[in-house]
């Protein structure tokens, strides 16, 4: 998901850092032995936003208020890209990869080019977020190549002729619910997305996504997503699932129901949110904020946005816990605080100690109280199901490991 932000003043195009992920597709569960590979790249803060928490808030804000996150791809601190190809013989375009964003569209940076596989549908695309960004363009219906293993025919494309600033990727492959393309082609009221043809074509077992990744810092930083099913090696106890929340605005994405205490202090009562690969940090409703922050004794930090902490303050630390469905998640001490050899990316200081859960900059009651971001699924293996209208975690080798 993406947020709103203004792209003159938050975006540039230093790049911080990299990161390798691979990517696998197999019906599941599966074994590593037999997984297809596509590679992904998972950039920090790649366009130099001086404040990611504030571009996290920013986006949440909108979906609480219904807004779409389908376009601004670059307005995130954490993004993930693949090399995908499109037409017979394949164009291959960088595409940023997003759970939260449900169309697929090109076209940004480099054109589009028609093969045989092209056919014009003669409709119309245009997605609209935040003040100033959007995307409109032509509807087409092409082949999408994953990997060498999936191949999706007869795809919905979006070739854009008009955009706002893309820094170098040429458009977005979206992995969510099939409800957010709805109003976005003029000639129809919604479109099979990736995962769903994916399906349909007998690709997939399952319309499952498995999606696991890394803290940055740690010595081995890859990640995989799983398409059909998820990778059982990468997990330390059973996938645990809940349904999608009921609640609205939530229910229209990857939303869940848990509630979150600090140690054995309840800060956030059970409650509606969602989980998106698309927002950096883990925010949660402004009430819930002023008792984390009490509770931590953190100052709120104006060049990151974020709570920083002592080294003392650091040593007393309880546990948050995430009880979702019949399950609690543990997010340790040092999973709460961001990678130190990573402050320049969140224009921290080189020595600081900063806390990773921040404000939504609204009270509970939204309908859309909590993200659960990437700092929150570095640490849980989650799976995306649309099969059965739910979610799932499970911990990983990576849920207490120790970053610097």
């Amino acid at each position: 998901m993406v947020s709103s932000r203004s792209l003159s003043t938050l975006l540039a195009l230093l790049t911080l850092t990299f990161l390798s992920l691979s990517a696998s597709a197999l019906p599941h569960p599966r074994t590593v032995s037999s997984k297809s590979a596509l590679k992904l790249a998972v950039r920090i803060n790649s366009y130099g936003i001086k404040n990611i928490a504030a571009a996290d808030r920013a986006r949440i804000q909108i979906l609480q208020a219904g807004g779409s996150p389908s376009v601004n791809a670059t307005n995130v601190g954490t993004t993930y890209t693949a090399e995908i190809g499109v037409g017979s013989p394949a164009t291959y375009y960088t595409l940023l990869l997003d759970t939260g964003s449900s169309n697929t569209w090109i076209g940004a940076n480099q054109p589009y080019k028609r093969t045989t596989t092209s056919q014009d549908t003669g409709g119309a695309f245009y997605v609209a977020y935040g003040d100033d960004g959007y995307v409109s363009g032509k509807e087409y219906r092409d082949t999408v190549t994953l990997n060498s293993d999936l191949v999706i025919y007869n795809q919905s494309i979006g070739v854009a002729s008009r955009h706002s600033e893309m820094y170098g990727l040429d458009g977005l492959l979206g992995l969510g619910p099939v409800d957010l393309t709805q109003g976005t082609i003029n000639n129809t009221y919604e479109v099979a997305t990736a995962m769903d043809n994916l399906y349909a074509q007998k690709e997939l077992s399952s319309e499952v996504l498995g999606v696991f990744f890394a803290p940055p810092s740690c010595d081995d930083s890859s990640g995989e997503l799983t398409f059909g099913g998820y990778d059982a090696s990468k997990i330390t106890r059973d996938i645990s699932y809940v349904p999608i929340t009921s609640t609205s605005p939530a229910n229209r994405y990857w939303g869940i129901d848990q509630s979150i205490r600090y140690g054995n202090t309840p800060i956030l009562n059970e409650t509606a949110g969602i989980v998106d690969t698309g927002t950096t940090f883990i925010l949660i409703a402004t009430d819930a904020f002023h008792k984390y922050r009490f509770a931590t004794g953190g100052a709120l930090d104006e060049d990151t946005g974020l709570l920083k902490i002592s080294p003392d303050q650091y040593r007393r630390l309880s546990s948050l816990f995430f009880k979702i469905g019949e399950h609690s998640y543990e997010l340790t001490p040092n999973a709460q605080i961001w990678p130190r050899s990573l402050n320049a990316a969140i224009n921290g200081d080189t020595d600081g100690i900063y806390l990773v859960v921040a404000d939504t900059g609204s009270p509970s009651g939204s309908g859309l109280d909590f993200t659960n971001g990437y700092c929150f699924l570095e640490r849980f293996y989650s799976v995306y199901d649309t099969t059965n209208s739910r979610v799932g975690f499970a911990p990983t080798e990576h849920t207490y490991t120790i970053t610097h």
